[in-house]
């Protein structure tokens, strides 16, 4: 099978290469006026394109092959595959294609090929010159990335097994039967995580594609944003739904009780996502005004970078993390140079082609969507590099600030807290603005009665704050203990909670000027059709879902801003050591805030035949105050028989308002449980939000596109039509 797999890489890169020289000859043709012969070449390179593609198709079937059917002939197999068993056991074995360093690489490049294969498609049907350009630009990334798998044997996932792993009879050896998936990765969460990210990091080539290609074809109409808007909203719902399976896995799994540490590796997923957010609000305001264009074609630039530098930092070994791959100084060099020429070749474009890409970027008033969108940018991009430097700082000179030293969580949540909430209060003002220029009177019209809502709720939340968030939070410093001593160091008692008071307020204000807009928009569809709002609300929704969307992710970040005050920082947090009695099967019962947990059971079982143990303890939960049954709780311990390896199953129990979460960590040399109990306020509110985030984005995916509008009606003065009352415009079906 190694052979076979081989062959395919060769062939893709042959493939490839083919498509990069036909491609480039048709454009210097073109441009020396010999059409059909460019037209040709350039046919030519779409179908040597389509050719890499079958064959990177051929080489992940054949990891797949393997893994299902369980050959071992491919070392990469031996060192990935999962012995779970059941229906997860087949997604986990199939999850072996991008379990390791190689296999992950070649998904991604086989995700490159069907992006491009698209591309190519639609080239060879509209014969146009900038997607031929952007099928170059985006084949000449492949090339990176099939040109390492191949010439590299560190990165090549098609090395046969040595002999030695193998015994007289042909069966793996005690030291062969060692290797395989670790199984902290065995979970059905982690198994779709890593794919649902390079979807997005791959469908990130596109935009940056055709904004290479526009310059090269000196073009600055929105053709090319009309071409990549897709891909680029494509590309950040993946990469938020990678974000969200992944923080799912960490509080499940990893048993430490929360969904976001700030590790490296997930501050390398989140940077993408967020100059993808910045990329997909800057191809709006280039598509509906004409404007952006310099920063959009940079945007797209620096997304493509930023899905690099996240694979840089997991794979080059410069800081040190649970998730990372093992340093690898071929990839190191591979995605070094990408980083580098990615932002040059936005930078040099610009430069040359600056007249062409100027018109339109002026902001006539800050009190605007134009500024807004600008000022919504600046934050996005700002975190990026604030996040990306304190990410790798641990490897910088120690002359620089904080060079050579790993950050605690509380550095990071220094910069986020701020920023996010400036940020949200941005996108809760922003509708209510005008292009152009706002006038005082609309917007004060406009605001008045969604302010009046968001006080209400406002007082709600503040009520939740008074008698169960603060009590935690004083709880928590009383308890004088470790946590109490990183909670005070994440700054004054006033500025802590001040910031969550602002924070409540903007999540209040985000919430129902969104939903006002809804409601505007519905309102005004009936007054004009004369049809009931139910189904005006439908109509909209269908004809402007790209609209729609966009207001319920807006209403979803509300709710996760609300999540994350509760669940990030108000975390109430206890170890417990329970007396336990094997013999007798007993154990003291314990509480934590408002919870009793009595023991009822242990169990140990083999699971995976026989090659994994599960330690379980089990308890009944009652609530202190009125006795009430609340539910049952089975964390568990499990153990790899081989490797001596454990995995932590964490239990959950769940409410609208808090999680009660409880790890068993094992026995103590005391013959006590150890147990570690949190409770998560608020935590539901982030999932939902996020769920509801992820659906508008795809509603919003799915709808039509606003072509630029002319320069009078951009022109108009903003006390004319207010800003919620937009009319129907005009929209392309590209």
């Amino acid at each position: 099978m190694s052979t076979f797999g081989l062959i395919g890489l060769v062939v893709a890169f042959a493939g490839v290469a083919v498509s990069i020289v036909c491609l480039l000859a048709g454009q210097i043709l073109r441009r020396t006026g010999r059409a059909d012969t460019a037209e040709t070449l350039s046919w030519g390179g779409c179908v040597a394109s389509l050719l890499s593609f079958l064959a990177l198709t051929v080489c992940c079937g054949i990891l797949v092959y393997c893994f299902l059917t369980g050959d071992m002939s491919i070392e990469y197999v031996l060192e990935n595959h999962s012995s779970a068993e059941g229906v997860l056991g087949t997604l986990y074995r199939f999850s072996g294609l991008w379990a390791g360093r190689e296999g992950s690489l070649l998904f991604w490049a086989w995700l490159i090929s069907v992006f491009n294969a698209v591309v190519a498609v639609r080239a060879m049907r509209k014969n146009d010159a900038m997607d031929y350009m952007a099928l170059f630009v985006s084949q000449l990334v492949l090339a990176a990335f099939v040109g390492v798998l191949l010439f590299s044997e560190d990165n090549m996932p098609f090395i046969t097994t040595p002999d030695y792993y193998f015994g007289s009879d042909g069966q793996l050896t005690a030291e062969a039967s060692v290797l395989g998936m670790n199984s902290l990765l065995e979970h059905w969460a982690q198994a779709i995580h890593p794919p649902t990210l390079f979807i997005g990091y791959a469908g990130l080539t596109i935009p940056f594609a055709y904004a290479i290609a526009a310059l090269i074809v000196n073009d600055a109409s929105a053709k090319w944003v009309r071409r990549s808007s897709r891909f680029a909203m494509f590309s950040w719902l993946f990469l938020g739904i990678g974000i969200g399976l992944g923080s799912v896995w960490a509080y499940v799994v990893l048993g430490w009780g929360g969904y976001w540490g700030w590790d490296p590796v997930e501050n390398a997923s989140l940077l993408s996502w967020m100059v993808a957010l910045a990329l997909v609000h800057s191809l709006t305001v280039y598509r509906q005004r004409g404007a952006f264009k310099r920063w959009s074609i940079m945007c797209a630039c620096l997304a493509f970078t930023f899905a690099v530098v996240g694979t840089f930092i997991t794979r080059s070994g410069i800081v040190q993390s649970v998730h990372a791959f093992a340093g690898d100084p071929v990839s190191l060099y591979l995605f070094g140079t990408l980083i580098v020429a990615s932002v040059l070749m936005g930078i040099v474009g610009l430069v040359i082609r600056w007249k062409s890409f100027g018109q339109g970027d002026a902001i006539e008033s800050l009190a605007s969507k134009d500024a807004a969108y600008y000022f919504n940018n600046v934050i996005m991009i700002v975190f990026t590099l604030l996040l990306l430097y304190l990410t790798v700082s641990s490897a910088l000179p120690s002359f620089l600030p904080f060079g050579g030293q790993s950050l605690s969580a509380g550095t990071y949540n220094a910069v986020a807290r701020p920023l996010g909430i400036v940020y949200c209060f941005i996108i809760a003002v922003c509708p209510l603005l005008a292009w152009g220029k706002t006038g005082r009177r609309a917007f004060f019209k406009q605001a008045k009665i969604p302010a009046i809502f968001a006080l209400v709720l406002f007082i709600v939340l503040m009520v939740y704050f008074v008698t169960t968030l603060y009590p935690a939070y004083e709880a928590t410093l009383a308890a004088g203990d470790s946590n109490a001593q990183g909670l005070a160091n994440e700054g004054p008692v006033w500025y802590y909670n001040g910031l969550a008071v602002v924070g409540f307020a903007v999540a209040s204000l985000l919430f129902f000027n969104t939903l006002f807009m809804i409601g505007r928009a519905v309102r005004a569809r009936s007054k004009n059709t004369g049809k009931n709002p139910v189904a005006s609300f439908f109509t909209l929704l269908v004809k402007n879902s790209s609209r729609f969307g966009g207001y319920i992710a807006h209403l979803a970040m509300a709710i996760i801003l609300v999540g994350l005050i509760g669940s990030s920082m108000y975390v109430t947090e206890t170890v417990q050591y329970v007396n336990f009695d094997e013999e007798a099967n007993t154990a003291d019962s314990f509480t934590v805030d408002d919870y009793e947990l009595r023991y009822t059971d242990s169990s140990v079982e083999e699971i995976n035949n026989g090659e994994d143990y599960l330690y379980t303890v089990q308890f009944d939960v009652y609530d202190v105050n009125s006795g009430a049954y609340l539910g049952h709780v089975a964390p568990s311990v499990q153990l790899d028989a081989m490797t001596q390896q454990t995995k932590l199953n964490a239990s959950v129990l769940g409410s609208p308002l808090e999680d009660l979460f409880v790890v068993y960590r094992g026995v103590s040399e005391d013959g006590q449980l150890s147990m570690d109990v949190r409770v998560n306020p608020l935590i539901s509110f982030t999932w939902v939000g996020f769920g509801l985030l992820m659906v508008g984005t795809a509603i919003a995916l799915l709808g039509r596109r606003k072509d630029a509008v002319d320069a009078s009606a951009k022109s108009a003065p903003a006390d004319n039509k207010p800003a919620g009352e937009d009319v129907e415009p005009a929209v392309s079906k590209e």
